[in-house]
């Protein structure tokens, strides 16, 4: 195929705008705001796991990044008191490859004032069912630990660094990189390798109530400070959505951020500093919201059976 064609079927790009239609009419009849906010940024993310391609622009003395996610520019809005907001947003992420990965991708993301994680899993499975065409879109809800013990016989609460290396190594993990992970990472291979491919083939599936080490930007339990109040949806084996219910205390954030440094110089990855703006905004004042963030490409390409994220996209980045 000539290399300035694109990597999708215009059967499937109009799949594609009707599908974005469908985003806009649900959140329409919800009374939620669309925004729009920067793809490029002052600040990159924090996360150890996410990586931002830096921009450099003639003119601008400081260093620019593209976003892994609208997130902290939502959260700035929802202290200014936007309300209920959701945006449709192209994202970027670096060192992410494979038919379920392009470096640019786009998320549908939104917050819900006052909605608790169960009501927001069920929120997201309805939007996520309907632009499938799932007939029935009631969630399977399983916990994280639930899973573990369902497909690999463990709770990942009692399970220290040697038993999950041990157990990822069991499971096909590389000896070298079970050497250099942690006790979360361990527990994120599994999820990402061994697990997750398992669920949501008989319905959506939502999986909650994550290890407070990957609590990521969501609050803790107050019933079990073990916990987070973190979910993520799959569905036949392809995560596509992760939503939290959102972490609003400025000095806890601050901390998790200045872990999130220490982590990352400890990875030999560049440590940028804290997201000051998005610190005042909830030093100010979050309120009691909950959000997501929903892969629109992905669910596209288990709509209609794609093997690889290029054929829902107009151009992939090998032809961008």
């Amino acid at each position: 195929m000539h290399p300035w064609r694109p990597t999708a079927a215009l059967e499937t790009l109009r799949l594609r705008a009707r599908l974005l239609g469908e985003v806009r009419a649900f959140f329409a009849a919800r009374a939620v705001l669309e925004v729009d906010t920067p793809l490029l940024v002052q600040c990159a993310v924090s996360d150890p796991q996410l990586h931002s391609a830096q921009v450099r622009l003639p003119g601008h003395a400081g260093d620019l990044f593209l976003i892994t996610s609208p997130e902290y520019a939502m959260k700035r809005l929802l202290a200014a008191g936007s309300g209920d907001i959701y945006q449709m947003s192209h994202v970027f992420r670096g060192e992410e490859a494979g038919r379920l990965h392009n470096a640019e991708f786009m998320l549908v993301e939104w917050y819900r004032r006052g909605y608790t994680l169960a009501a927001l899993m069920h929120e997201t499975a309805q939007l996520a069912g309907q632009l499938l065409a799932l007939p029935d879109c009631t969630p399977e809800l399983l916990s994280y630990a639930q899973a573990f013990e369902r497909h690999v016989g463990v709770d990942p609460l009692r399970l220290d660094e040697a038993a999950a290396r041990a157990l990822a190594l069991a499971h096909g993990l590389d000896a070298g990189a079970a050497t250099r992970f942690s006790q979360p990472e361990l527990l994120d291979w599994l999820m990402g390798s061994v697990i997750g491919p398992q669920l949501g083939h008989e319905r959506l599936c939502c999986l909650h109530h994550y290890p407070a080490a990957q609590a990521s930007l969501a609050r803790l339990d107050p019933a079990d400070p073990r916990l987070a109040l973190r979910f993520e949806l799959y569905f036949q084996g392809v995560e596509l959505a992760n939503g939290f219910e959102e972490l609003a205390d400025a000095r806890e954030q601050r901390t998790r951020f200045q872990a999130d440094r220490r982590e990352r110089q400890a990875r030999a990855r560049p440590a940028h500093a804290a997201d000051e703006r998005l610190l005042a905004a909830l030093q100010a004042g979050l309120p009691a919201v909950a959000g997501v963030a929903l892969g629109f490409d992905r669910l596209l390409l288990l709509r209609t059976g794609a093997r690889e994220l290029a054929a829902v996209m107009a151009f992939a980045l090998e032809r961008a």
